[in-house]
């Protein structure tokens, strides 16, 4: 009997420790998961207002792609969403505490820059069938199947849906 005291002990002990952490962690990740938690940091704000303004908020689906849609791996991939989530909390901090100006502009290219292809493609993966419109799917063709040394990104041609200052609010019509 006392040979299984001491691990059952360890079990339990380890049950009422992992239990609570885990709990709070998922919590933490979940409340600083949202648009409202970015935008609370004052060099985000302008990132917020006009993305709210965007297709990526109003469209014809219903559909809001947020903040980690864009800017985090997929949450699947749980240790590089992980990673890159708490990389960008930490610099975006680091920034807010240590530069004294925001440029929106650089860190909108700089964002531009490192996205990948995949990225859009959590939520658009169907681009290859757009009835009605060729052009579309033969540009979108050559997205995902490039040529060597002829690579796009999706950010190459669709740069200015996001994060632009508009007088009125863009709304993407769904076509039935």
């Amino acid at each position: 009997m006392k040979r299984f005291l001491r691990p059952a002990l360890f079990i339990l002990a380890g049950l009422i420790i992992a239990f609570p952490l885990f709990s709070l962690l998922y919590y933490t990740m979940v409340r600083t998961s949202t648009p409202q938690f970015c935008a609370s940091c004052h060099e985000i704000q302008y990132a917020y207002e006009t993305w709210k303004t965007s297709t990526h908020v109003n469209n014809g689906q219903g559909f809001v792609a947020d903040c980690m849609d864009c800017h985090l791996p997929a949450p699947q991939d749980t240790f590089a969403f992980f990673y890159a989530k708490t990389f960008h909390g930490i610099k975006d901090v680091l920034v807010h505490f240590t530069e004294s100006s925001y440029s929106h502009e650089k860190n909108r290219e700089a964002a531009y820059a490192s996205f990948k292809n995949d990225q859009c493609q959590k939520c658009h993966r169907n681009i290859l069938y757009i009835p009605n419109k060729r052009g579309a799917m033969l540009a979108h063709r050559a997205v995902l199947f490039p040529r060597t040394g002829y690579e796009l990104r999706c950010v190459d041609c669709h740069r200015n849906l996001v994060h632009n200052a508009r007088a009125v609010y863009d709304y993407k019509v769904c076509n039935p």
